[in-house]
């Protein structure tokens, strides 16, 4: 079927402006996923999953202008003892790097396999985002895996005595990052990645992931600071038998933020924990879009997401658990709550579950609303200042998405921060 025009227009020009790499053991699958981006179009307002999210300043030629905000606070993880991976505006920054060299783990330049006809990543590198193409399409993720010349492919073969932080910088107004990292987890391996920065004016940025039998992966990102900053994430998982796939997002500013995450269990007996929080002010719209695939016997999902919006802020959820036949003693649960704190702001919800096994424990829920006055009264009456209630009752709010993160010291820090960001717009 031909695209509309519209589409296609729009599709050819953002193709157009960009350079398709070649060579080495991925362009294969950089030309399937140019393929795959010309048969879908890039998304506009009439797809199904983007009716509540304007893409045009995604699909653009050039990207938006972005200021770049000096904030004068220690960035995030600033604290921990890290190995730490630096971009600026989606490129590499070595001087800025920690050696790549760390037990447990072997760490690559996407941009080295260039020169290489045979490497493990072959068999991740564009297959899990291909794969997450059906039945939603996922566009923006395929322009990703057809054009990133950047990233790091990251093989997990044992317990890195501590984790990867992905630092992303922002340094110039207009710039346009694509970056897109490959992790592999081994069997009985287990891993902590951090993200966090900017990144860049307009942000396009593909992780997949392939995790081993009894293999576990976690990843904390922070997104925030520039407000003028536009993004669009995507995370695949792919969870082998007994695997551990848990991962945490915060978002603090950005005018326009899409993070999707497509989780698909294939091995029995796995738990895979997906969650976010945003607190957004202003003009703030955050997506968070998530589908879940239940494959495999016994398996344990949980999708947990909060958002605070004021001042016209909007915030967007749309989950989906798919349990496929066969996929008996899945236990899948999903909550969404958004937090109003004006009457100008909004949240949009589109929970689904979608059910082809009779032995499952699957559900859901989605809830919005203003403070609760009474637990506001209550701390009013024993002194603390209306200000400082609020902020209290917002992290409480938060509280069961950050409960998600196994460390308790990465909690404390995002628990910090969110009373950090609170507190600086009380």
């Amino acid at each position: 079927m031909a695209l509309p025009e519209l589409k296609h227009s729009t599709t050819e020009a953002r193709l157009a402006a960009l350079d398709l790499p070649t060579g080495g053991c991925l362009d294969v699958a950089r030309r399937a996923a140019l393929s795959r981006v010309q048969t879908m179009g890039l998304p506009d307002r009439r797809d199904e999953y983007w009716k509540y999210t304007r893409p045009d300043t995604l699909t653009a030629v050039e990207a938006p202008a972005a200021a770049v905000f000096e904030s004068g606070e220690a960035a995030m993880f600033d604290g921990f003892d890290r190995l730490q991976i630096v971009f600026v505006d989606g490129v590499f920054d070595p001087d800025a790097s920690d050696d790549l060299s760390l037990e447990g783990v072997s760490i690559e330049r996407l941009i080295d396999l260039k020169d290489k006809d045979i490497h493990w990543s072959k068999d991740i590198y564009g297959v899990l985002e291909a794969r997450g193409q059906i039945p939603v399409e996922r566009p923006l993720a395929a322009l990703n895996t057809a054009f990133a010349t950047d990233g790091v492919v990251v093989h997990v073969t044992g317990t890195p005595s501590k984790p990867l932080n992905f630092v992303y910088r922002h340094g110039q107004e207009n710039s346009d990052a694509i970056l897109h990292h490959v992790i592999k987890v081994d069997s009985d391996a287990e891993a902590t990645i951090l993200e966090n920065g900017p990144a860049a004016s307009r942000f396009n940025h593909v992780i997949e992931i392939d995790i081993a039998d009894r293999g576990t992966l976690h990843v904390v990102r922070s997104q925030g600071r520039d407000h003028e900053r536009r993004a669009a994430t995507h995370m695949f998982a792919r969870l082998g038998q007994e695997s551990v796939f848990k991962s945490f997002t915060l978002t603090v500013n950005g005018v326009l933020t899409r993070n999707e995450a497509v989780v698909e269990f294939l091995g029995d007996d796995a738990v895979a924990h997906v969650a976010g929080a945003c607190v957004g002010d202003g003009d703030f719209h955050h997506d968070d879009t998530v589908f879940v695939t239940h494959d495999a016997v016994n398996c344990e999902s949980r999708q947990v997401f909060k958002k605070v919006l004021r001042n016209g802020a909007t915030g967007v959820f749309q989950g989906k658990i798919l349990v496929k036949e066969g996929a008996q003693k899945t236990d899948g649960y999903q909550i969404s709550q958004s937090l109003l704190l004006d009457d100008d702001s909004q949240f949009l919800a589109k929970p689904e579950l979608e059910i082809y096994a009779d032995d499952v424990a699957c559900s859901h829920g989605s809830t919005s609303g203003a403070i609760d006055e009474e637990g506001l009264f209550y701390l009013r009456s024993r002194g603390v200042p209306e200000a400082e209630a609020t902020n209290l009752m917002t992290l409480a709010f938060l509280a069961e998405a950050v409960q998600e993160i196994d460390s308790d010291e990465i909690a404390a820090s995002i628990n910090d921060r969110l009373y950090g960001w609170l507190a600086r717009r009380g």
